[in-house]
């Protein structure tokens, strides 16, 4: 078997193990140096890093072939990606860089297989005298339009 698909396999058998764990990514380099990065329902401790990365290691034959692996948690840093993650961040606030390079950002009320919706809230003059109001909008936004989505940290 393939060596990459050889990798693929036995991951997902780990993961199917796991159902509170998700595959976020899965890179190989030309030196077979290969990243998994793994995010979770409920986060991801180091011990399911351990328990990936010994599942993968302990059914690979080193002097078959040599490669080195590193699995790691998606961090804060990491763009969203997928549908699971969207979900598991409700309620927080997140930042939206759309493909026409605009950026909204906005609380995560709602996370489906197509779509997202954020809740806006801002201030706006008012239409008749001085001074502003406060508006909460939903704005729907399909994956599709979505280049680049990040959990916004605040302190």
């Amino acid at each position: 078997m393939e060596f990459r698909k050889r990798i693929e396999e036995l991951l997902n058998e780990f993961l199917e193990t796991r159902e509170d764990l998700f595959l976020i990514d899965l890179k190989f380099s030309a030196g077979d140096d290969i990243t998994v990065i793994l995010d979770g329902d409920n986060g991801v401790s180091l011990q399911d890093c351990l328990d990936a990365s010994r599942a993968v290691e302990f059914n690979m034959d080193r002097e078959e072939h040599d490669f080195s692996l590193q699995v790691m948690s998606a961090g804060l840093s990491e763009p969203l990606s997928t549908p699971r993650q969207f979900r598991k961040n409700l309620g927080r606030e997140i930042e939206v860089m759309l493909e026409d390079a605009s950026k909204i950002e906005g609380e995560l009320s709602k996370a489906d297989e197509d779509k997202i919706t954020l809740v806006l809230r801002y201030r706006k003059p008012k239409e008749v005298g001085k001074g502003k109001v406060d508006v909460e909008e939903e704005k729907e936004i399909p994956y599709s339009e979505i280049k680049k989505a990040l959990v916004v940290i605040k302190f």
